[in-house]
């Protein structure tokens, strides 16, 4: 009897342990099962976020379509124009003002050195055979070396000559302009533009490219290498439309389209002249002497500018970029400079 007891506790102890056993086992099982269903789960939900952000860089840049959108591209410009506050605006134009009408906004800092945004880049188009222009706006406007130098730390006012490269690249026009860069440090040389009158469309608005990925800017202006600028009032000028953030600024004109089939040898001739209707005038823009834009417009021809069309003059091709958008255009007497006045801020030759 003893015996027997003995053996039906072992058996029952066993059965027990092998039960406990059992049950651990499945939930285990049940544990992993869970695991698993969680972590794949999440596997996904990860996998599917990334297909859509990948889906909206795309969209964005412009990988997944053949251009960025003009929308997409203002949503970008407004997005960085964030950092421009109102109270930090205030500030600035009754500095810029009293201090050389250079901006306060602080857009650099190592530690040691802060960079201040300047106030406009010009572009002075020119050509090879005209240094005399270059000597002579250096000499009433520009400045050289020191002076330079100074205009652009004092009044933060940057100022280059513009030029393409000779369609017989290193031949002795090229050769030429490198040599007087050297000495005035003071060119801009694109070397995508073959140098010709036919290509100041393109070269308007590779500069407007260049300007604005180089230098960061309130304002880039576009000037002919015949006309003479009065800084301080080109200063005084801009520092009254820093609240402007879309601001496209000139002496606005709408003139008219030369068209076939008797104006093919003129001056003003446009190949695209259909395009602009029965009345065959043009759309308002300013005069390609000089005018202005924003940050924010040479930062969308920048983002760009391999879809812009290009007109027969550059003036009016500058109008086009800017048709479609929420742009202001500021109609400015002042940049009138074929006709001088009191306060004008420039003049021809």
């Amino acid at each position: 009897m003893l015996g027997g007891g003995k053996g039906f506790n072992t058996n029952r102890a066993s059965s027990s342990m092998v039960s406990g056993s059992k049950i651990s086992t499945l939930l285990l099982s049940m544990f992993a099962t869970f695991a698993s269903i969680y972590v794949s789960g999440r596997l996904w939900q990860e996998s599917q976020n990334r297909v859509y952000l990948i889906k909206e860089l795309d969209r964005i840049t412009g990988q997944g379509q053949s251009a960025i959108s003009v929308d997409d591209t203002l949503k970008i410009i407004a997005c960085r124009e964030q950092q421009k506050k109102l109270s930090a605006l205030e500030t600035e134009l009754a500095a810029a003002k009293q201090e050389g009408f250079t901006s306060k906004l602080l857009t650099e800092n190592d530690g040691a050195h802060a960079k201040k945004r300047h106030l406009v880049v010009i572009g002075i188009m020119t050509r090879f055979g005209n240094k005399n222009n270059r000597d002579a706006v250096r000499k009433a406007w520009m400045g050289t070396g020191a002076m330079l130098k100074k205009m652009e730390n004092e009044k933060g006012i940057v100022a280059r000559f513009v030029i393409g490269k000779s369609a017989n690249p290193g031949d002795n026009l090229d050769r030429g302009i490198d040599n007087e860069n050297r000495q005035s440090n003071d060119f801009i040389i694109l070397d995508d533009l073959v140098e010709g009158t036919e290509d100041l469309p393109k070269k308007a608005r590779l500069f407007f490219a260049y300007a604005s990925d180089k230098w960061d800017a309130e304002f880039y202006a576009k000037v002919n290498d015949n006309i003479y600028v009065t800084i301080d009032a080109l200063g005084t000028a801009l520092a009254a439309h820093f609240d402007k953030p879309r601001a496209y600024i000139g002496c606005m004109k709408s003139g008219q389209v030369f068209s076939e089939p008797f104006d093919r040898s003129h001056k003003w001739y446009e190949p695209d002249w259909w395009k602009f209707g029965d009345k065959k005038s043009y759309f308002r823009h300013a005069s390609g002497e000089m005018y202005v834009i924003s940050r924010a417009l040479a930062k969308f021809v920048s983002i760009n500018r391999s879809i812009l069309r290009t007109y027969a003059h550059d003036d009016v091709s500058a109008g086009s970029w800017f048709l479609g958008l929420n742009v202001l255009h500021v109609d400015e007497g002042k940049f009138c400079c074929s006709s001088w006045s009191s306060g004008a801020i420039c003049s021809g030759v």
